[in-house]
């Protein structure tokens, strides 16, 4: 098996290239997704959070009002900080079941959008960062997200900077240009992931006319 961390700032086209992958053959495990699953109505998460921020934190079904949450901890480390340490230990261990469910020659990719902030890229046997230009993120923002100029601006300045992140790839995508250039690209990684994988199972390597 083949660990592999994902990442790229806001805006960076991830979320594309992780689609990509898992069209190519990868095990996709999307912290986003186990984060929003692990504090859904009736877990033990949503208990934890509700305990620690108030019933002022539900929306009218029960569920978890988001927005509402990150107007809380969006502007304060010290909450942010509560609300990780509910929400980080549960998507670990969820992540983990996972992973352990993929086969033993499995590409197994984990989309992690805040992998380079949280320090995780250790965990993994190489980091793929999704890369692109400032002003390429901000433009996509406000164009396909529909954000103001002032909260995109502001959640680029809360991720770490393009150089961090650069700083931790062992391969990096560049997304700046246009998609048929990207899709090239990730058909390129996939091989050299399949081949690291096949290296770390001890299987023979296929010749290229093989």
């Amino acid at each position: 098996m083949l660990k592999v961390g994902l990442t790229g700032g806001i805006g960076a086209g991830k979320s594309e290239v992780s689609r990509l992958l898992v069209e190519c053959g990868a095990v996709l495990i999307d912290a986003d997704r186990i984060a929003r699953e692990v504090v859904a109505p009736g877990t033990p998460g949503l208990t934890a959070v509700v305990e620690a921020f108030g019933e002022e934190v539900l929306a009218a079904d029960g569920g978890l009002d988001r927005p509402k949450l990150g107007s809380i901890v969006f502007a304060d480390p010290e909450r942010l900080a509560v609300l990780n340490s509910i929400v980080h230990p549960l998507v670990g261990a969820r992540s983990r079941e996972l992973e352990s469910a993929a086969a033993a020659d499995a590409v197994v990719v984990h989309d992690v959008p805040l992998l380079t902030e949280n320090g995780l890229a250790p965990l993994y046997d190489l980091v793929i960062v999704v890369d692109a230009a400032p002003e390429t993120q901000l433009d996509r923002l406000l164009r396909l997200r529909g954000m103001t100029e002032e909260d995109a601006r502001a959640r680029m300045a809360a991720q770490a900077t393009r150089e961090q992140r650069l700083e931790i790839a062992d391969i990096v995508i560049d997304n700046d240009g246009p998609l048929p250039d990207v899709q090239r690209r990730v058909k390129d990684v996939w091989a050299e992931l399949v081949r690291r994988a096949r290296g770390a199972q001890g299987k023979p390597e296929e010749s290229p006319g093989g």
